[in-house]
C-alpha cells in the first residue's frame, strides 16, 4: 500500500499522482517517497490506459526538498563514495523513469518546491507554478555543502542556458513566480485554484511525452562544452568569481562547476551520473556535514526554541520598555515594533529618545522605497515606538530589557527605577556584552525574575539573540526570553553566565590574536586578507575598528577592576591602551584606528602601522597566521564547554556562526575541533603554546576528552539507509 503517493486513474485516461507525506506538515523527499515515484513511473508505463500524468501536492505547499536528517549522517557513519552515488543515483533514476514514462506528466506546484522538490518538477515535461507571492523555486543545496543530486545541474542549464541557471545553483537563490516564468523554468503561472486544471489541460491537449534534451539535434541555449566560445566565457568569469567568493573553502561551488561543465557536454544519461558522482564526494565530506547540521538542522531547531524550559505556559510580549535609545536599544525597538509590539522608548533626555525612533523611521523608509513595506504598514509600526524620558510610561511593560552604557550603576539605577513601576510578573533583562547577569541582578529585587538577552549589531540584520542564565533566573523566566525571540524571528542560543559569556568571550579571542600578530611584526594586510581567506567575514584589525577599540580598553579596565590580582592581562593590552591613550585612534566612530577613514575616500590600513610596529623581516606562512587565528577562537569555546558556560554544543556552533561570523563551511567551533579531531587539535594547541604562549594552553579535561575519543558531537553507531 502506498504510503506518500496516491494514484488516481480518471475516465479520461489521466492518472493524478497526489504527493502527501505522511507525519509531515510538509512533503519532503524520503526513501519511501523515492521507491513510491519509481514504482509509480513504471506502473503509468506499462498501462495501455493511461494517457498522461498530473502530480499534485496533498499539502499547502508542493516539496521542500531533501529530508536532510537522512543525509546528515553520512560522513560520521563513515559511508563509501559508492554508497553516496547510489543514493543520489537511486533519486535521480526514479526521476529519469518519470521523465521517460512515454506519457505527457504535468506538475501543478502549489508553493514551495525547492532541491529535489524543484528537481522533481525539472523531470516533468510541463510547469504549472501558484502565482502566490509566498510561492518560490529553488536549488538551494550549495547553501548547505552540496549540489544539486537528482538531475539538478543537468536539467536547469539545458532548459535556461548555462549562463542563467549557474548563479542560480551556486548562490542556491529562491525565485519567485514572475522571474521563474520569465527565465522559463515554469511555462505557466496560475491561481492556485486553476493549477490541476491547467496541468490536465495541457496533458490533454498538447501532451509532449518527451523532454526537450531528448529529443534529436537537441542543443544547450547559448552553448555547452569547453569549445563553444560563450559557454567558455561563462565558465572562465564563474570560476573566477566562484574562487573569490568562496576563497575556495566550499568545494560545493567547484562541484557545481564541475557538474555543470561536465554533464551538459554529455547526453542527459552520463550527465545524471556525472553529477552523482560530484555529489557523493561532497555527501561524503565533512563539510557537508558540518553546514547541514548546523545552518539548517540545528538552527531549524534553535528557531523552534529547543532550549525553552517544559511545563511553563507559552507567554507573548505585548508592551516592551527599552531602557537607552542609543544604537542598540533604536534597532531592539524597530525589531519589536515590526513584530506587532508596543515599545516605550526611554532615555535621558527627550531628543535622544525621539532620535532612536527616527532610526526606525529612517529604516522603514528604506523599506517603502525598495517596495518591500507599504505606507501604512510602515507608519503602523512607527506608531508602535513611543519615545519617551519617564518610567512611569513603563506601566504594562511585559519585558524590559536595559541598553545603556556598560557600567554597573547606571544599569542598577535604572534596574531600581524600572522595577519601580512594572508588573510584579514582567522580567527585566540587560542587553550588556560583557558584564555578568548574576552581578547585575544584585541591583533588582527580582534576580529570578532578571535575565540577559543580548543583541548583537545591526539589530534588524543580525539573527542571533544570545540568551544569558544567572544563577537565580527562573526556568519561567528563560520561557519568557525565549518567546519573546521566537516573537522576532530571530534565533536564540542559551548559555549560562560568565564574564563575557560565549560570544563576546570567544570573539575577543580573534580580536586579540589579530592585534597580537601585529605587535609582532606582522604585515596587517596579511593578517587581514588571510583572516578573510579563511573564512571570516571581516578581519580583526577592521573589525576591532567596528566594534571600536576604545571599548575593548573599557571592557580590560572594567574587567581588571573586577577580578583585581586574578585578572590576566591580554597580550594586546599594552596595544590596546597605546592605541586609545596616546595615539587617539579609538576606532571607526572616531574616524581613526587601525583603518584610516578619509572623508570621500575608501577606508585602507593606516600608513603609520608599520612606524609603531616594524614588520619582522621573516613573516609568518599564510597558514600559520590562518591557525592561530581560528585555533585560539574554537579553544576558547572549548573552554566554555569546560566551564559550562555552554551547555550544548549545537549552541555553541550556532553562536560561532551567527553571532561573530567563525566561517560557515566549518559548522562552528565545535564542529571545527571535531573535524580535525580532538587529538590532532590538541597536539596543535600544544605547538602553538610552545611558540606564542600560554593562551593556547590545553586543560586537563581537554586533554582527557582526546585520549578518551570523546567528540563534541555522538558519533552515529551504523550505517543508515539512503535518501537523497
Amino acid at each position: 500500500m502506498s504510503k506518500t503517493l496516491h494514484y488516481k486513474l480518471d475516465k479520461e485516461g489521466i492518472v493524478t499522482l497526489t504527493i502527501d507525506v505522511p507525519d509531515r506538515s510538509m512533503n519532503v523527499l524520503t526513501p519511501e517517497l523515492t521507491r513510491e515515484i519509481a514504482e509509480y513511473a513504471d506502473k503509468v508505463s506499462s498501462d495501455e490506459k493511461v494517457k498522461g500524468v498530473v502530480i499534485v501536492s496533498g499539502k499547502d505547499s508542493f516539496i521542500a526538498g531533501a529530508d536532510l536528517k537522512d543525509l546528515v549522517t553520512a560522513y560520521d557513519r563513515g559511508a563509501t563514495l559508492k554508497q553516496c552515488y547510489d543514493w543520489s543515483q537511486e533519486l535521480s533514476q526514479a526521476y529519469r523513469k518519470l521523465e521517460t514514462c512515454g506519457k505527457p506528466v504535468a506538475v501543478a506546484i502549489n508553493g514551495v518546491a525547492l532541491g529535489g522538490g524543484l528537481e522533481l518538477c525539472l523531470a516533468c515535461h510541463y510547469r504549472v507554478l501558484s502565482d502566490h507571492p509566498k510561492a518560490v523555486i529553488g536549488l538551494p543545496e550549495s547553501q548547505v555543502g552540496l549540489l544539486p543530486g537528482a538531475g539538478g545541474t543537468q536539467r536547469l542549464p539545458r532548459l535556461i542556458g548555462i549562463r542563467e541557471a549557474l548563479p542560480l545553483m551556486l548562490e542556491g537563490r529562491h525565485v519567485r513566480p514572475d522571474k521563474a516564468l520569465a527565465l522559463g523554468i515554469v511555462h505557466e503561472i496560475a491561481p492556485v485554484a486553476e493549477l490541476e486544471a491547467r496541468a490536465r489541460k495541457w496533458v490533454l491537449e498538447k501532451g509532449d511525452p518527451e523532454a526537450p534534451w531528448d529529443k534529436k539535434g537537441f542543443k544547450v541555449p547559448g552553448g555547452a562544452g569547453g569549445m563553444h566560445p560563450g559557454a567558455a566565457q561563462t565558465f572562465m568569469v564563474g570560476n573566477a568569481l566562484t574562487s573569490k567568493t568562496t576563497q575556495n573553502n566550499y568545494p560545493a561551488a567547484l562541484g557545481i562547476m564541475s557538474s555543470v561543465y561536465e554533464g551538459t557536454a554529455m547526453p542527459i544519461d552520463k550527465g545524471l551520473q556525472i553529477e552523482s558522482k560530484y555529489f557523493a564526494q561532497l555527501l561524503a565530506g565533512p563539510v557537508a556535514r558540518n553546514m547541514m547540521r548546523t545552518l539548517f538542522i540545528n538552527k531549524g531547531l534553535a528557531d523552534k526554541l529547543a532550549r525553552r524550559p517544559k511545563g511553563v505556559e507559552k507567554s507573548q510580549v505585548k508592551k516592551l520598555g527599552i531602557l537607552g535609545a542609543g544604537m542598540m536599544g533604536a534597532g531592539v525597538a524597530y525589531v519589536s515594533a515590526s513584530a506587532g509590539m508596543e515599545v516605550v522608548l526611554l532615555d535621558t533626555d527627550l531628543a535622544s529618545a525621539e532620535k532612536g525612533k527616527q532610526y526606525s523611521a529612517s529604516l522603514l523608509a528604506k523599506q517603502l522605497e525598495r517596495g518591500k513595506m507599504d505606507q501604512a504598514k510602515g507608519e503602523a509600526v512607527l506608531g508602535m515606538i513611543k519615545p519617551s524620558t519617564d518610567y512611569a510610561d513603563l506601566e504594562g511593560c511585559n519585558l524590559v530589557i536595559e541598553a545603556v552604557f556598560e557600567s554597573r550603576e547606571i544599569k542598577a539605577d535604572v534596574t531600581a527605577k524600572a522595577e519601580a513601576v512594572i508588573p510584579a510578573t514582567s522580567v527585566f533583562a540587560s542587553n550588556t556584552s560583557t558584564l555578568p547577569i548574576t552581578g547585575l541582578a544584585q541591583a533588582s529585587k527580582r534576580p529570578d525574575q532578571f535575565i540577559g538577552i543580548h543583541f548583537f549589531s545591526p539589530v534588524d540584520k543580525m539573527p542571533l539573540v544570545e540568551i544569558i542564565v544567572g544563577e537565580k533566573t527562573s526556568d519561567e523566566t528563560i520561557a519568557k526570553a525565549l518567546d519573546y525571540v521566537g516573537q522576532l524571528r530571530k534565533t536564540p542560543i542559551v548559555v549560562n553566565d560568565s564574564r563575557g559569556f560565549y560570544t563576546s568571550r570567544c570573539f575577543g579571542t580573534y580580536t586579540n590574536e589579530g592585534m597580537t600578530l601585529l605587535q609582532e611584526g606582522v604585515n596587517p594586510a596579511l593578517i587581514e586578507n588571510v583572516a578573510r581567506q579563511a573564512g571570516m567575514p571581516v578581519g580583526p584589525l577592521a573589525v576591532a575598528d567596528e566594534v571600536a577599540i576604545e571599548l575593548a580598553y573599557k571592557v580590560m579596565k572594567q574587567t581588571e577592576m573586577d577580578m583585581g590580582k586574578a585578572y590576566k592581562r591580554p597580550t594586546s593590552y599594552e596595544l590596546v591602551d597605546k592605541f586609545v591613550n596616546e595615539l587617539g585612534r579609538k576606532g571607526k566612530r572616531s574616524g581613526k584606528g587601525f583603518y584610516a577613514y578619509p572623508e570621500g575616500g575608501r577606508k585602507h590600513l593606516w600608513e603609520g602601522l608599520a612606524e609603531i610596529y616594524p614588520l619582522a623581516a621573516e613573516q609568518p606562512a599564510a597558514e600559520e597566521v590562518k591557525t592561530r587565528l581560528l585555533y585560539i577562537q574554537a579553544l576558547e569555546t572549548a573552554r566554555c564547554v569546560e566551564e559550562g558556560v555552554v551547555t550544548h554544543p549545537e549552541d555553541a556552533d550556532i553562536g560561532s556562526i551567527f553571532g561573530w561570523g567563525f566561517p560557515p563551511y566549518t559548522g562552528g567551533t565545535l564542529s571545527f575541533i571535531d573535524t580535525v579531531g580532538l587529538e590532532n587539535f590538541v597536539s596543535e594547541c600544544d605547538r602553538l603554546a610552545a611558540a606564542y604562549g600560554e593562551r593556547f594552553q590545553v586543560s586537563d579535561w581537554l586533554r582527557a576528552r582526546a585520549r578518551q575519543g570523546e567528540n563534541f558531537y555522538p558519533v552515529p553507531a551504523e550505517l543508515g539507509a539512503s535518501a537523497a
